[in-house]
């Protein structure tokens, strides 16, 4: 019997989109290349908005049982740890106020462990294309087999198939994609024991991101220009400067050390797609969107386009006939897209404000870092937009106060800090 729905891709998004699918009875087949699953540092801080997501799937707690860490404040902090801007997630409206740091391996697996019956996974299966309708609708896919490629027809298409999105080409979304200019390398560090919090250091080579994960360990992600891990680095030599420039992670400097050979070299982009669907077609996760991973939104991001998914076909009663799927797509896109424009100025907004190393970029981060640090409203404001879970965008108004160039006597905002070190080099 034909699927109701294929779900290309199963990392976390698609897995949600299957979970969520799945969940209104109907019968979803994912299809992924991969034999198994790729082990890739990403996807580690869950915002709110998304526990609040995985506990209404009912997963949540599967999750904590995997050892995944609760934390209760974003911090950025100069570079020998001192407070720059901190976001206490305690004050957040509702009944989930803390980020859970989880692996990105466990959170896959308690998604593909709570799937309905509904739904079945098979990996080492590669997609090749969308199939058509006259009329362009995408009617389902075809698959290379041993046998040859096979035609899988379906009411709609899911393209959870990453950044570089074979469906998205096919389908003819176009995608605007903006690469950052650094890199970042992320370091899985065992036995380190570092804070409650999520702490972006503010240094002169720009973010030093660190947060606790299950069993003891830390992930690390530093900010390192284009050819700084050209050729045969010195790793040794490497580390001794990260440690000289940010005093703050010398406790863990021995773990960083042992930890060196595990690194992954990560390029950094802005993407965002004209469409978020096409008639038969949902684009979700990194298909459609991706921002700067010091924002930690992007897993975030992808689940709540599962819920929206989900949401906007039940909405058409959770039927598979075309019509329905089709109105239900032009829903999720009218939902979906506001949200996402938002979720991306803001992490575009924020990485700015610690990843600029010269120039009007690094004052004009300074700035706003220094005046958002010394507003509590505009903290609140913050804050809520970070964890999903009281989303009000900023308004120019906002914008000029955070840039000193107006007062906000609303907030009675004190008298901002003094510059720290870091800021006056």
């Amino acid at each position: 019997m034909s699927p109701d729905v294929v779900v290309v891709g199963a990392g976390a998004g698609g897995l949600a989109s299957a979970r969520a699918l799945g969940a209104l009875g109907l019968r979803v087949l994912v299809l992924d290349r991969q034999r198994t699953p790729a082990s890739i540092a990403k996807g580690e801080i869950l915002q709110p908005e998304t526990v609040r997501i995985l506990d209404s799937w009912g997963v949540l707690d599967a999750l904590r049982a995997t050892g995944a860490c609760p934390v209760g404040r974003l911090a950025i902090r100069d570079p020998d740890g001192g407070p720059l801007l901190c976001l206490d997630y305690a004050g957040l409206p509702g009944g989930y106020r803390e980020i859970l740091c989880a692996d990105y391996g466990d959170l896959r697996g308690v998604l593909a462990d709570g799937l309905p019956a509904t739904v079945e996974v098979r990996w080492g299966r590669r997609v090749t294309g969308p199939l058509r309708a006259d009329d362009g609708r995408v009617t389902g896919v075809r698959v290379a087999g041993d046998g040859g490629e096979q035609d899988v027809p379906a009411a709609l298409v899911v393209a959870a198939d990453g950044m570089s999105s074979p469906l998205r080409r096919a389908a003819g979304v176009t995608v605007e994609r903006r690469e950052y200019p650094h890199g970042l390398v992320a370091f899985d560090v065992a036995d380190a024991e570092v804070a409650d919090e999520v702490t972006a250091y503010r240094t002169g080579r720009g973010l030093c991101l660190v947060y606790p994960l299950p069993g003891g360990r830390c992930r690390l992600y530093v900010q390192v220009t284009g050819d700084e891990f050209r050729g045969r680095a010195d790793l040794g030599a490497w580390c001794d400067r990260l440690l000289a420039d940010v005093p703050a992670v010398r406790p863990i400097g021995a773990a960083i050390r042992a930890s060196l050979h595990r690194r992954q070299l990560l390029a950094v982009y802005r993407l965002r797609t004209d469409r978020l669907a096409v008639p038969g077609l949902a684009l979700v996760g990194e298909a459609a969107h991706a921002v700067h991973p010091m924002a930690a939104q992007g897993v975030n991001s992808s689940l709540g386009d599962a819920e929206t998914l989900a949401a906007s076909l039940a909405a058409e009663g959770g039927t598979p006939a075309p019509a329905s799927v089709d109105r239900a797509l032009r829903a999720f896109e009218a939902a979906r897209r506001p949200r996402l424009d938002h979720v991306a100025t803001v992490s575009h907004n924020a990485s700015r404000m610690i990843t600029s190393v010269s120039g009007l970029p690094k004052l004009l981060g300074v700035r706003m870092m220094r005046r958002t640090a010394a507003n509590p409203r505009l903290l609140e404001l913050t804050a809520g937009n970070l964890s999903g879970t009281d989303v009000r965008p900023l308004s120019l108004v906002d914008r000029l106060y955070q840039l000193g160039l107006l007062t906000d006597r609303h907030a009675r905002v004190p008298s901002p800090p003094a510059p720290s070190r870091s800021e006056r080099s």
